[in-house]
């Protein structure tokens, strides 16, 4: 099996059970214990997986991915929940979008629209929405964020109080059982409240791995929403709060 495999069947691994032990992993994936060492170790130097005695586990839930690494996660499914996303949202209509690798999705998506105007803390959104000349794009001021160029701070979060748009396009890094949605940085979480506040419509896009994740910070709640896209089946909790709340639940198969 080539390590890349082997990588992503660990991590399937992990976020099913929250632990991987290197000798149930080579029985597993037929290898010798010291290769799942060293695919272990090379996990963990990329903060995908926190080492422990005998194995790893899962990172605790206060520190995020590098940006790079989250953008390689379930790829093709945000590509698919982007297109899913893009297809609400018609043209000339005035929409947010934040920060997020699934949010970045739906920017590629919707430059098949017409007359868009964008309002973004995404340095990585402005630069793709921008070569389209018939779209507006408003990028707020504030802090750059060097990890993964999203723009935070009470400077941004009163940039976006200026604006009151058809849809917001957010995302979280992790969604709760309880409908909480979370993330790590409380000054992007500023940002991402008051792009909720001043939007007609919200549409948050996820992956089903946030349904597996821990993270410290609130940002609101699935009832803030309305519109949730995902790919595959949501917990049963998240469904059942989604059908009690109103919400529309779109479950993409890829």
């Amino acid at each position: 099996m080539h390590p890349t495999s082997r990588h992503e069947a660990i991590m399937q691994l992990a976020r099913s059970t929250g632990l991987v032990q290197v000798e149930a992993l080579s029985e597993h994936l037929r290898v010798t214990p010291q290769t799942i060492r060293r695919d272990l170790n090379e996990l963990c130097r990329s903060r995908m997986l926190a080492r422990v005695h005998g194995g790893a586990v899962l990172p605790s839930g206060t520190e995020n991915m590098l940006y790079e690494q989250r953008r390689g996660i379930a790829a093709e499914e945000k590509a698919a929940i982007g297109r899913a996303a893009a297809a609400l949202i018609p043209d000339n209509a005035s929409l947010f979008i934040n920060i997020g690798t699934t949010t970045e999705a739906v920017s590629e998506a919707l430059l098949d629209h017409q007359g868009l105007m964008a309002i973004t803390n995404n340095i990585n959104v402005a630069n793709r929405l921008c070569r389209r000349p018939d779209f507006e794009i408003v990028i707020a001021g504030g802090v750059v964020r060097a990890a993964d160029g999203g723009i935070v701070g009470e400077a941004a979060v009163e940039f976006i109080r200026r604006f009151k748009v058809d849809f917001a396009v957010i995302g979280a890094s992790a969604i709760d059982g309880d409908g909480s949605l979370l993330d790590f940085d409380f000054r992007e979480v500023q940002v991402a409240r008051a792009i909720i506040e001043n939007a007609r419509h919200v549409i948050l896009v996820a992956d089903a791995t946030k349904f597996e994740r821990a993270a410290p910070v609130r940002i609101g709640h699935l009832s803030d929403v309305d519109i949730l896209v995902t790919n595959g089946a949501a917990p049963a909790s998240i469904r059942e709060l989604c059908a009690d709340g109103e919400i529309r639940l779109m479950e993409i198969e890829i």
